[in-house]
């Protein structure tokens, strides 16, 4: 198991691609901090994680609020003994024409996408170089952050801005030989995604459910993304064998975007 005795935090962890990642981590041997905003959902997934054999405890955060973030770090330090591995999974997109955004939207995306990203890392990172042990920082980024997308500008923004980041971070933290990377994601067959489509629909004048089929003819491998795709590179980032990357975000999108 290649997270065998690793201690992980994973937000938006109650759904979708945190909950993928979430039990693969626990599969593959990792003590899991399962947070979500949503108690109940986060402990759902902490459930389905001790029924299968793993270990692992819900939290309730939200990650725009740093004096909880701070709590779930040392959540997972009473309860697990450190922390090694931080994936900043937490994110939110609304569907909004660009003359349309206004300073609420704006905010809404960057407080959790990009701020939230900020005191999770910062308070993970803290306790990492504390232990003197290194680690591991993933961050969920997504293929909107490569391209502008008219009807998604702020989104596109955030996630650009997830993936600058993570290239700050890492130089920040390579002395102490923490790792920070990201992964951009494409469309993922999740809750998350069904709301895209259902706005995009409607900004479009298409048919419910016709967005997202255009979206998945466009992908060259022929077909949606799952959960567990994004989660498997969640795993190599997280563990031993990409003690040698740092800095990069990795496209996870079935060849949708070349850059």
């Amino acid at each position: 198991m290649r997270l065998e005795g690793k201690i992980a935090i994973i937000t938006g962890a109650g759904s979708g691609m945190g909950r993928a990642i979430a039990k693969r981590y626990a599969a593959e041997g990792a003590k899991v901090v399962v947070a979500d905003i949503n108690q109940a959902a986060a402990a759902a997934v902490a459930a389905e994680i001790g029924g299968d054999g793993g270990e692992a405890t819900a939290f309730q955060v939200d990650v725009r609020n740093q004096e909880q973030v701070k709590a779930m770090v040392a959540a997972a330090v009473a309860r697990f003994g450190g922390l090694d591995i931080l994936v900043t999974n937490a994110g939110v997109g609304r569907i909004v024409p660009f003359l349309d955004t206004t300073e609420a939207d704006w905010d809404y995306m960057f407080d959790i996408n990009c701020k939230g990203l900020l005191w999770c890392s910062q308070a993970a990172a803290a306790q990492m170089i504390d232990q003197g042990r290194g680690g591991k920082i993933v961050n969920i980024a997504s293929q909107a952050g490569r391209r502008g997308e008219a009807l998604v500008l702020a989104y596109c923004a955030s996630k650009a801005c997830v993936i600058s980041m993570t290239q700050s971070m890492a130089l920040a933290l390579a002395p102490h030989k923490i790792n920070v990377n990201g992964i951009a994601p494409g469309v993922v067959d999740t809750p998350f995604w069904e709301q895209v489509d259902q706005q995009f629909a409607k900004l479009t004048g298409l048919e419910p459910g016709e967005p997202k089929r255009r979206a998945v003819a466009s992908i060259p491998l022929g077909r949606i993304e799952q959960p567990d795709d994004v989660a498997g590179a969640a795993v190599f980032l997280a563990s031993s064998e990409s003690d040698y990357i740092t800095q990069q975000t990795i496209n996870v999108d079935g060849g949708n975007w070349p850059g």
